[in-house]
């Protein structure tokens, strides 16, 4: 054994030569490697070991999410005496080593022995313990306040969640019945007239939308008929559209001219508009005497008309602007006379501007390429396939914008 070693353990700083050469012919010398263990937390202690080089770490709750340090020891440190003191006493600890390092193995007979040929040495012991155990209550308190806090943290934690939960279902709640709300708005059933067949659909792009169509009848041989698309999405949008579609109905009348609509409508939009949101809007009268469509398009898409042959018409168009952006409306004027077999389809840009997952527009040519195909369908049917369509277009891919279609066909 090395005898430098063991002279500068402060244990035996004040034993007598003779006892430092009996310790040294007596106790074991055991050598670690960095990360083996010297003992086991729960092991039955009978040992002291005292470090003579290498540093040690004493851990609690080893492989477990609670693993702690307590504390390290150097050369001259000892451990394992609570062990000894106690009748099968066992490891309240682990100890494992953090690099190479030496230790001097005393068993309860060795350490038994040295406290009855040295009394003295049980008072250094006693101080030891005394400030170990004081660190071990200053842990376990730091330990416990770090515990409260982390608990704390999880209940205010908790509550957020707990909240959010509430606000998430909340909000679902309140969006489901705008959505019933914003359904009871739109015509609850489509209307019939002689010689004519309708049809309509909408795909709102969130909960609500603002997309609407509407049929207002205006009398036993006419009907109004319109399609708007708010600028913005979502419970604004379905909010503005309510508005309007409540100012148009008021002001629709078989006496007035679409465009004489629109005008009315929009001065009201341009006192009552505070969120400076606009709409684009076609709003048509539909006369079964004379078997025309005369309508006023403020700022809409184009509607596109196939004859009874399956052959695309190009309509005329004049300039017109949204509704709710200038104090003067600029409306686009038309008339089309609709011969039987004719069908008329009104649309929101939704539908063109309808992306799949590679970004490529739903467009104009899907639209043509489908029309001719349906012409013998039902009004509602060609709403339905042309949004069958757009969804299998779409193939997952996010909808940004509403989707809305009327169909008026000619009998």
């Amino acid at each position: 054994m090395d005898e430098e070693l063991i002279d500068q353990v402060p244990l035996f700083a004040a034993l007598p030569r003779e006892e430092l050469c009996k310790l040294k012919s007596n106790l074991k010398m055991v050598e670690l490697a960095g990360g083996d263990f010297l003992f086991g937390e729960g092991d039955a202690g009978d040992r002291l070991y005292i470090v003579l080089s290498g540093q040690l770490a004493v851990v609690k709750a080893v492989g477990t999410k609670e693993e702690r340090i307590l504390n390290r020891c150097g050369p001259g440190d000892y451990l394992g005496e609570i062990s000894l003191l106690e009748p099968r006493g066992v490891r309240t600890a682990s100890v494992r080593a953090l690099i190479p390092s030496k230790l001097l193995e005393m068993t309860r007979e060795d350490f038994n022995g040295l406290l009855q040929r040295q009394p003295a040495i049980a008072f250094h012991i006693a101080k030891v313990l005394s400030s170990r155990l004081r660190e071990a209550d200053r842990l376990t308190i730091r330990d416990l306040e770090r515990k409260n806090r982390e608990l704390d943290q999880a209940y205010r934690d908790l509550q957020a969640a707990q909240m959010q939960i509430i606000e998430k279902e909340k909000l679902e709640y309140e969006l489901a019945l705008a959505r019933e709300i914003q359904k009871s708005m739109l015509p609850r059933s489509i209307p019939t007239m002689e010689g004519f067949e309708f049809g309509a659909s909408m795909i709102p792009a969130k909960a609500v939308g603002g997309d609407f169509f509407d049929f207002i009848p205006l009398g036993p041989d006419s009907i109004g008929i319109a399609v708007g698309d708010v600028s913005d999405k979502g419970v604004p949008a379905a909010l503005f559209m309510a508005m309007v579609r409540s100012l148009l109905r008021a002001e629709a009348h078989k006496s007035l001219p679409p465009k004489a609509v629109l005008q009315r409508v929009n001065r009201h939009l341009m006192d009552l508009n505070e969120g400076e949101m606009f709409v684009t809007l076609l709003y048509g009268l539909l006369s079964q005497r004379t078997r025309s469509f005369e309508y006023a398009r403020a700022g809409h898409v184009i509607p596109i008309l196939c004859d009874p042959q399956g052959r695309l018409l190009s309509l005329p168009r004049g300039r017109g602007q949204a509704l709710g952006v200038f104090d003067v409306a600029v409306s686009d004027e038309q008339r089309i006379h609709l011969t039987p077999g004719c069908t008329l389809l009104i649309y929101s840009d939704g539908v063109t501007d309808a992306t799949n997952m590679q970004s490529e527009f739903f467009g104009l040519e899907r639209i043509h390429n489908s029309l001719p195909g349906l012409r013998q369908a039902s009004a509602q049917s060609v709403c339905d396939n042309l949004l069958k369509l757009v969804v299998e277009h779409q193939a997952g891919a996010p909808r940004f914008d509403d989707v809305t279609v009327v169909v008026i066909r000619a009998l």
